[in-house]
């Protein structure tokens, strides 16, 4: 089997990573799935336009509404995780620099994830 790695890439053991491939196919399958879920998203805020506080909470209460709401956070902070892990690594230069920022994007994600899944929960279930 033929190299094709260039003997600086050789000697510092860089090679393919082997995850291109499945990120690059996370990145699109969350994309398409979310065109219905921001469909439905923006439907859901045209409906809610000038309904009062207790209409708003109400049909957020709806265990579908809140479980369709779950899917469109979900899949949009993943999406929005991927995106910017490849911002990250394409435009920061330095390794440190790299990590550090990966790390929070990471971070940043799954923190605005739970405490919108925690409040749309709360609201559904009453709280």
């Amino acid at each position: 089997m033929t190299d094709f790695r260039t003997p600086l890439a050789k000697v510092r053991g860089m090679g393919s990573a082997k995850e291109g491939t499945g990120h690059f196919w996370r990145q699109r399958l969350t994309a398409i799935a979310n065109v219905p879920l921001l469909l439905f998203f923006i439907g859901l805020i045209v409906y809610l336009n000038g309904a009062s506080h207790a209409e708003t909470v109400a049909a957020l209460s709806h265990p579908l509404v809140a479980l369709a709401m779950i899917a469109v956070l979900i899949s949009g902070l993943y999406h929005m995780r991927l995106g910017m892990d490849d911002i990250i690594l394409d435009y920061a230069h330095s390794e440190g620099m790299k990590f550090a920022l990966v790390i929070l994007n990471n971070f940043f994600c799954l923190g605005v994830g739970l405490m919108a899944v925690y409040s749309l929960l709360k609201l559904s279930f009453g709280g």
